[in-house]
C-alpha cells in the first residue's frame, strides 16, 4: 500500500506492508487525511517516539471505510463510514476506541477528515482540561487555525456565554464570527489584553485556550480573571517565553499542559467517549461547520505540506486517496 513515511531527506511516498488489524484493533481503508501544524514538525523529524521519527507514517487524521475487524472488535462492521487517527496511508491499523462513526451520510470523506483532531484536541481541553461551565466566557488564541475553529463552535455547544477568538491576519479574523466568535481580537496589537478586560467587565476570561505560548504566556494571565484558567494547547509562538509567576500567584490562576503525544491508547479512548456524550447530537445534526481550504491527491503531498508551511490557508487542507 502507498504510505507518506518519514526519512532522512524528508517525507517520501512509499509502498509498506498493508497492516492486520490486531486484538481490539479496526482496519480501516482510507479515503482522505487532513494536515494538522503537527505534520510540518513531525515531517521535519521534530517529533519522535510512537508518533514520530524515522519510518513513521506522516500525519495524524484521516476519514475512510471499515476493511476489516480484529479480534474482539465489537460495534463496528465492514464498510461502516468512520474517522479517527492516523497517518498518510491507504490502511491504517487503530484501536477501536479511538474510531469515530462518520455521523451522516452526506458529509464526505474528504469533509469528514478534518474532525477527529479537532474534536478530541478541542473538547479536552475545553470541557475536561478547561472545566468550561455554563455561562462562562472563553478566549481562543489561534482560533482561524481548523482547530480553532471547532473549537470556538465547541464553546457554543457548551453553553460559554461569549466566545472571544484570536488571529493576527484581517481577513481570517473577519471570518471568525462565522464559526461562533461574539469578539475577535488581534495579538499583535498591544492593547488587545485591555479589550478582554473590557468585553469582561473589567474582569477577565474565565478560560483561554492558548494554541500560541510563546510572548503570550504573560499577557494572557492578564487576561484571564483571578481564579481562571488556562489551558496549553500549542506552542506556535514558541516553547520558552517570560512566566510573570507574582501574576501567576496574584491572580490563582490554574494553568494546564495537555498533548496527545504521552497519552495512552486508553486515555485517547476515554477522551473519544467523553466527547461523544456531550458532542453527538451537534455531530449528527451538523451544527459544526470545519472550512476546506484546498484538496490535493496523495502523491501531491509535498505541495499540500508547502501550503500549510506558508501559512496561506484559511480552514483545513486535505489529501484524497
Amino acid at each position: 500500500m502507498r504510505a507518506v513515511v518519514v526519512t532522512e531527506t524528508g517525507p517520501a511516498l512509499r509502498d509498506i506492508p498493508q497492516p492486520e488489524p490486531k486484538p481490539g484493533q479496526v482496519l480501516v481503508k482510507v479515503h482522505a487525511n487532513a494536515l494538522n501544524r503537527a505534520d510540518l514538525a513531525m515531517a521535519a523529524g521534530h517529533l519522535h517516539g510512537a508518533r514520530g521519527g524515522v519510518g513513521a507514517v506522516l500525519g495524524l487524521e484521516w476519514a475512510g471505510e471499515v476493511a476489516a475487524l480484529g479480534p474482539g472488535v465489537t460495534g463496528f462492521s465492514p464498510g461502516d463510514r468512520v474517522m479517527g487517527s492516523g497517518g498518510y496511508a491507504d490502511y491504517v491499523a487503530v484501536p477501536q476506541g479511538q474510531v469515530l462513526r462518520i455521523p451522516d451520510a452526506n458529509l464526505s470523506f474528504e469533509e469528514a477528515a478534518c474532525f477527529p483532531v479537532a474534536l478530541r484536541t478541542m473538547h479536552n481541553a475545553i470541557v475536561t482540561a478547561g472545566g468550561l461551565k455554563r455561562g462562562e466566557t472563553i478566549l481562543i488564541q489561534g482560533a482561524s487555525s481548523g482547530v480553532g475553529l471547532l473549537g470556538m463552535q465547541i464553546a457554543r455547544e457548551m453553553g460559554a456565554a461569549k466566545v472571544i477568538g484570536s488571529s493576527t491576519h484581517a481577513g481570517r479574523r473577519a471570518r471568525l464570527a462565522e464559526f461562533g466568535a461574539d469578539l475577535t481580537i488581534d495579538t499583535s496589537d498591544p492593547h488587545w489584553v485591555q479589550a478582554v478586560l473590557d468585553a469582561t467587565e473589567g474582569k477577565g476570561v474565565d478560560l483561554i485556550v492558548d494554541q500560541i505560548s510563546g510572548g503570550l504566556i504573560t499577557p494572557n494571565m492578564r487576561a484571564a480573571r483571578v481564579l481562571g484558567r488556562i489551558v496549553n494547547v500549542g506552542r506556535l509562538g514558541g516553547q520558552k517565553a517570560e512566566f510573570d509567576a507574582d501574576l501567576h500567584a496574584l491572580r490563582r490562576i490554574t494553568y494546564v499542559g495537555v498533548t496527545f503525544r504521552t497519552r495512552t491508547p486508553e486515555e485517547v479512548a476515554e477522551i473519544t467517549r467523553a466527547l461523544l456524550v456531550d458532542l453527538t447530537p451537534a455531530l449528527e445534526s451538523r451544527r459544526f461547520a470545519m472550512p476546506i481550504d484546498s484538496v490535493f491527491a496523495l502523491e501531491d503531498f509535498a505541495q499540500a505540506l508547502a501550503k500549510m508551511k506558508a501559512n496561506e490557508h484559511f480552514g483545513k487542507i486535505v489529501l484524497r486517496h
